[in-house]
């Protein structure tokens, strides 16, 4: 077989990856960008209107400006880095376990992410109930804390707090299974090598040794933890019932891009939108490859 059929091989085995990635990968960024430049109500057809949509976005849409973007970010360094360091930390404690009991600990963890869904609606929205049965408001008003029922998902002051605790609880998926390999295959006599250097604490261990021997799974739970932060969605509709969240206080960049694209039919400018998304996670996406990726 000559070089050249090698290659041509090579393509081959590619292509059906190479299809699949540009119907429904390349091209539906492409088609958001452009339908980002137009006015398009999803009846008519597409009008060209050039930038006036990020025009808009940025100095007519108080509501992205003063409650959607606040939301985000704050939701996003709580839930995505907090959930991150989180996600280490528990799987460094895990990894101290041995077989049995670390795989046992390390389902109890993960099993959240699965039944994420399922448990919102019928834990989370029952704990959290708006009348006198919903657990939290029992339990106060059996320890006097409060005098009437108070209306956890319905409040804009709980609602985001709510939505945090519920992102964390549900965010020990796949990121936190990768960074629990990734301890159990650090090589063993890296530690070793550096308790006869001078460490002599495991924190210095964890910073020394660890975290700089599974860059790629840090790597790859930093970008796990950037995209599912900023594409959640479900989370404060499903608990709050409603789209947009009361008073807009668990209003997220996905859930406003919904509102205009499927309620307001606004496609072109829920597609710029879209785009700003895109450019935020493409943005800390790089920032998580700078830390951790391979120099």
């Amino acid at each position: 077989m000559t070089k050249g059929q090698r290659k041509n091989g090579h393509w081959i085995l590619l292509s059906p990856y190479l299809i699949l990635f540009t119907i429904f990968i390349v091209l539906p960024v492409v088609v958001s960008i452009y339908f980002s430049f137009t006015y398009f109500n999803a009846i008519e057809a597409p009008r060209w209107i050039g930038i006036q949509n990020y025009i808009t976005l940025l100095t007519r849409d108080e509501v992205f400006m003063q409650k959607v973007l606040p939301n985000t970010i704050r939701y996003a360094l709580i839930v995505g880095v907090g959930g991150y360091l989180f996600s280490f930390a528990l799987a460094w404690l895990v990894a101290q376990l041995t077989l049995v009991p670390r795989t046992i600990f390390a389902l109890i963890i993960y099993s959240p992410s699965l039944t994420a869904g399922v448990t919102m609606a019928v834990v989370w929205r029952v704990l959290f109930n708006g009348d006198q049965q919903g657990y939290m408001n029992a339990l106060l008003l059996k320890l006097g804390l409060i005098d009437k029922a108070v209306q956890w998902l319905q409040s804009p002051q709980y609602l985001m707090d709510i939505m945090i605790v519920v992102s964390l609880w549900s965010s020990m998926g796949i990121g936190f299974l990768a960074m629990l390999a990734g301890i159990l295959n650090v090589d063993e006599s890296l530690y070793e090598a550096a308790y006869i250097d001078g460490i002599r604490t495991r924190l210095q261990e964890v910073i020394y040794i660890t975290i700089p021997a599974m860059k790629p799974q840090m790597l790859f739970g930093a970008v796990m933890s950037i995209v599912n932060t900023f594409t959640s969605a479900g989370i404060g509709v499903a608990l709050s019932g409603s789209n947009p969240t009361p008073q807009y206080a668990g209003q997220l960049i996905v859930n406003h891009i919904e509102d205009y694209g499927f309620y307001r039919y606004e496609m072109g400018y829920a597609a710029a939108l879209s785009v700003v998304l895109l450019l935020i996670i493409w943005f800390f996406s790089r920032v998580a490859w700078r830390l951790f990726g391979e120099r």
